[in-house]
């Protein structure tokens, strides 16, 4: 019975569409209802005024009705730990699937009194406690696992305290229209496929004049001039400079390249090959069903590549 009221009332009060922007928590949005130790306490006061009654108890009303007020004003300081808080969504960076995404939100407490014991929770349980300062924006992260691939939504959010005795329960709804991104899960290394030198160029972390690659430590016979003095200096040890140079290769990774494997496995191991060609430094491009991206090198093109492979099948809106 219980249950089935709470779920009534959360459709009633989350009739709102998802919302984008700034929120702000009014006296509209704020709900308030007194905790199990509320309760109990109330129960208290009952049987501390029945008995002042029954013995005629002066100093025992005086303590009563201190008891009832110091419980009232419990209940406005419960209210007023979220009142006018502005809350909006922040960017959420992608993640691959089975690890966690982190959803940031930014909230703005512009009194002049700091805001304690503040809940953030969704449905399934993975929460977080923070406290705000007076006039300053706070970010605050909430972590939920992403078990697949596609677009991950942070679901309807409840924010909440029970500040400062915990006789009242003092919350709100949030549901903002942010996602994030889940990348599928890179599968075990697995050797690259071969590299074709039919169209294109590969660049390759061989020796060569072009690009600088890095750093690997000294070998007997390096040249002098590619020594890191720079490294030296900074007290790293006895480093020399690596560079890449354009070879006549291109790397396709190619869906057709697996017929016999199930799909999801394909991407994971479409994702682990992009990763592993990017760590490379590999000219590459990506072949999926309907899809073809030309080989590059790039942090956009990676990113990408990972976004296609996220959402191959998966509606984009």
């Amino acid at each position: 019975m219980f249950a089935s009221f709470k779920q009534k009332f959360r459709n009633w009060a989350l009739r709102r569409t998802v919302e984008s922007g700034t929120v702000v928590l009014n006296q509209r949005r704020i709900y308030i209802l007194p905790s199990r130790q509320g309760f109990g306490f109330a129960f208290v006061l009952v049987l501390m005024l029945l008995g002042d009654i029954n013995y005629n108890l002066s100093l025992g009303y005086v303590l009563t009705f201190l008891l009832a007020t110091t419980a009232g004003m419990t209940m406005l300081h419960a209210f007023r730990n979220l009142a006018q808080l502005e809350i909006h969504a922040g960017y959420v960076e992608p993640v691959f699937a089975g690890e966690q995404a982190k959803f940031v939100f930014h909230f703005n407490n512009p009194g002049k009194l700091p805001r304690y014991q503040i809940h953030l929770h969704d449905d399934d349980g993975h929460h977080t406690v923070f406290d705000l300062p007076e006039q300053r924006s706070t970010p605050v992260e909430i972590a939920i696992p992403a078990t697949q691939r596609g677009w991950l939504d942070s679901g309807r959010l409840t924010l909440y305290t029970r500040f400062p005795l915990g006789l009242f329960r003092a919350w709100s709804y949030i549901h903002f229209e942010v996602r994030g991104l889940v990348y599928p899960k890179p599968a075990a290394a697995q050797p690259l496929p071969a590299a074709s030198a039919e169209n294109g160029a590969g660049k390759v972390t061989a020796a060569g004049d072009e690009d600088f690659a890095g750093l690997r430590n000294y070998v007997t016979g390096d040249a002098m001039p590619r020594i890191a003095w720079k490294a030296l200096a900074r007290e790293q040890g006895l480093q020399v400079k690596q560079f890449s140079a354009f070879q006549g290769q291109e790397l396709w990774l190619d869906w057709s390249l697996m017929p016999d494997i199930a799909p999801e496995r394909k991407l994971e191991l479409l994702t682990r090959w992009v990763l592993d060609a990017d760590t490379h430094g590999l000219m590459y491009g990506l072949r999926l069903p309907g899809i073809e991206i030309a080989p590059q090198h790039n942090p956009t093109h990676r990113a990408e590549c990972l976004r296609r492979l996220a959402l191959f099948g998966v509606a984009e809106t």
